[in-house]
């Protein structure tokens, strides 16, 4: 082969090995022209511009040729680059105390289409996520697009490479019931294409928010959160979600945070999971909860509309120093560079941050050396979005791979 036919399949086989890496920049934002992604990834403009006309080849990204000119700006300015809105798309689901939900996820974290919420969920775990699957497979049929598989979230320890969800104890399901195998049976079942992914709800939450919320930008990102019953936490390191060596780290949970406090779940007393979640937040208003709406929703409802009055703002304030005790510890033990919260902790932080932040910076060693960034998530819906992005990763990793016909 002559020197130029030789430079030619280099090119094409540099090109395809930065495929996956050009497709999270710009499934992530961190790649709006293909100048900058031609700096990101290092290679020639040829090349980035033979990466991106390849993504769009597939579906999965448009490039923009003639991007108007900002004011005052010189030069030609560079290719735009964006999602394809008429792309594939993944199948997410999310089971939790009060219900489930199904939904379409584009890439970029983007919701293109969800199905009502159902509010009753039973205690057989194969019949959930039957329904739920099935409400998926109604809005692929209906939107007509092309799905690269599903993720599920559930409110549970995730054990690997089992799949087993240990303790779905709001759910009222067997401890060990084996839910990735159910759920990628039902996927299969329903005739929806690509692999099957299950995780627990807060570290899926977690991982979208690294990627498409508060944050971006962290290397060192821990949340917490409390959504309808339970407290949850997650680690992203370097983009990865630490999980542990059986897929069960940051159980914060079960962190002490009132030795004298509530029996918890775990057979201990005082545990965040029980101190620091919605019905604990009601029980300290002296609120008996009513079954109208979720427990997540009547916390939040009293925290915003009766917040003068002297017992909610009391619970807040009880609520915000256990959890202060709780993020300290952590803040201790991981040293991250940035918290975020979700559902009920979000409303806390809103309701008194300086409170929240100054018992952070008392009980921590590393807090009190300049302040850990505490913020509230950003993505409605995070869960359901990190479990699209488990099922998104394949193509991410190799987008030819997983899409070529």
């Amino acid at each position: 082969m002559n020197g130029k036919g030789t430079t030619a399949r280099t090119r094409l086989e540099r090109g395809r090995g930065a495929l996956g890496p050009a497709l999270e920049l710009v499934h992530t934002g961190r790649a709006p022209t293909r100048a900058v992604l031609t700096a990101e990834l290092g290679v020639t403009r040829a090349t980035a511009g033979a990466v991106a006309a390849e993504l769009e080849a597939l579906g999965l990204i448009r490039v923009d040729s003639r991007p108007g000119a900002g004011a005052g700006s010189q030069g030609r300015p560079s290719h735009r680059l964006s999602i394809d809105d008429k792309g594939p798309v993944a199948l997410a689901a999310q089971v939790h105390a009060d219900g489930f939900r199904a939904a379409l996820v584009g890439l970029g974290g983007r919701i293109v289409a969800t199905a009502p919420v159902r509010s009753t969920v039973t205690a057989d775990p194969a019949q959930v996520l039957g329904e739920v699957v099935e409400a998926g497979a109604g809005l692929l049929r209906t939107t007509g697009l092309r799905c690269v598989g599903a993720g599920l979230a559930v409110p549970s320890a995730v054990a690997e490479p089992e799949g087993t969800a240990l303790n779905p104890l709001h759910l009222a399901w067997p401890a060990g019931a084996p839910v990735r195998e159910i759920f990628a049976e039902r996927v299969r079942a329903a005739g929806i294409e690509g692999p099957a992914f299950t995780g627990n709800d807060v570290n899926l939450a977690a991982l979208a928010e690294h990627r498409h919320g508060a944050g971006r930008g962290a290397q060192h990102l821990l949340c917490v959160a409390t959504g309808h019953r339970g407290v949850g936490g997650a680690l992203v390191l370097d983009g990865r979600l630490h999980t542990g060596s059986a897929g069960l780290a940051l159980e914060v949970g079960h962190l002490t945070v009132n030795p004298e406090g509530r029996p918890c779940y775990c057979g201990s007393k005082g545990c965040l999971d029980v101190e620091a979640d919605p019905l604990a937040f009601l029980t300290a208003a002296g609120r008996a909860p009513g079954p109208e709406v979720s427990l997540l929703q009547q916390a939040r409802d009293l925290l915003r509309t009766e917040h003068a009055d002297p017992a909610v703002r009391r619970a807040t304030e009880e609520l915000i120093d256990r959890l202060g005790l709780g993020l300290a510890g952590l803040v201790n033990i991981l040293n991250p560079d940035r918290i975020i919260l979700g559902g009920l902790h979000r409303e806390l932080l809103d309701a008194d941050p300086e409170r929240l932040r100054a018992v952070v910076a008392d009980r921590s060693l590393w807090g009190r050396s300049g302040g850990v960034p505490i913020l509230p998530c950003t993505l409605d819906h995070n869960s359901l979005v990190g479990a699209a992005e488990v099922a998104w990763q394949p193509v991410l990793d190799d987008p030819l791979g997983a899409l070529a016909p």
